[in-house]
């Protein structure tokens, strides 16, 4: 069985890429033809996420199961605690067990609704905390778990040094690498590694990449994360704001020049949260040099590294 864990300990930058379950047909379309267009990229792995609550769990099971089966490609299932029993959690592992998927990402995971800062409950018969979850998940079998970090810190978290020691307590409960939110600067990445590294939480942390082209989404994830994106950055997009092709220009830009200080910083790899897209992802990739242009504009992209 390959895991993730075994793909992140082979040497050279590693690419990964985030789906969401599509909600209907057209939806479902959409992201397979996203699908189709990167498998030639061979990224290390793709991640599925899961609805707030388990909302999207069936069809985060049913399209983990179907990348599995028909595509080359490694799939990572999300897990949340929150809205699930442990007798339920116990049942989704099983059920991503069933399929071959054994590699999963495990979140506490935000409430349901729209307001993800919205107090959190946890479930009278669940867990409260992410470690929890990875505890439980490793005790169930030879799965490799991921986890998230969060650059400046989760916005639940009382302070830095709380927030750090969360992290290290989902290293120590098993946790074989972790995955950003979402950056705006490789200064929060390179923070945030130092702090875990200090600490004593010595594994993987990919960065999270999301090209923003556009103010409206820029306010949208900033609404979703209560992170606070650069002041430069936000200007410019709303300088632009309603001319799309402008907008995606200066999203790309400022995820290559990112990300290029991101590689020259050692990151292990780049994981991009893709909106079941494959155009940003692609073209990023292309102007740092490691998919081939012309092939990537042909829609055949190949890796070069």
């Amino acid at each position: 069985m390959v895991t993730v864990r075994d793909r992140l300990s082979a040497p050279g930058l590693h690419i990964s890429v985030e789906f969401y379950p599509p909600r209907d047909d057209a939806e479902e379309g959409v992201l397979w033809h996203a699908i189709r267009r990167l498998e030639p990229l061979q990224p290390a792995f793709v991640s599925v996420t899961y609805g707030a609550g388990g909302s999207s769990r069936d069809r985060t099971i049913r399209v983990t199961e179907r990348i599995a089966r028909e595509t080359t490609l490694l799939p990572v299932a999300h897990l949340t605690a929150v809205g699930h029993s442990v007798t339920e959690l116990r049942h989704v592992i099983g059920s991503y067990a069933a399929v071959g998927v054994r590699n999963i990402l495990a979140v506490r995971g935000d409430p349901p609704g729209d307001d993800p800062l919205a107090d959190w409950v946890a479930h009278p018969e669940g867990l409260d905390y992410a470690d929890e979850l990875v505890t439980l998940i490793r005790s169930l079998g030879d799965f490799s778990v991921g986890v998230a970090a969060f650059p400046g810190m989760h916005p639940r978290s009382a302070d830095m040094e709380t927030d750090t020691r969360y992290f290290v307590g989902k290293v120590r409960a098993g946790a074989d690498y972790a995955i950003t939110q979402m950056l705006y600067t490789a200064t929060d990445y390179t923070d945030l590694r130092a702090r875990a590294l200090a600490a004593g939480a010595d594994v993987p942390i990919l960065p999270g990449i999301m090209p923003v082209t556009s103010y409206g989404r820029l306010r949208r994830m900033q609404d979703l994360s209560g992170q606070a994106a650069p002041l430069e950055l936000a200007e410019r997009l709303r300088a632009v704001d309603g001319d799309t092709k402008a907008g995606y220009r200066i999203g790309i830009d400022h995820a290559v020049a990112m990300c290029a200080e991101l590689i020259e910083a050692g990151a292990p790899g780049l994981h991009f949260n893709t909106f079941n897209r494959s155009r940003a992802t692609v073209d990023v990739l292309s102007e740092l040099g490691l998919v081939d242009g012309a092939a990537s504009a042909a829609g055949v992209a190949v890796a070069t590294g």
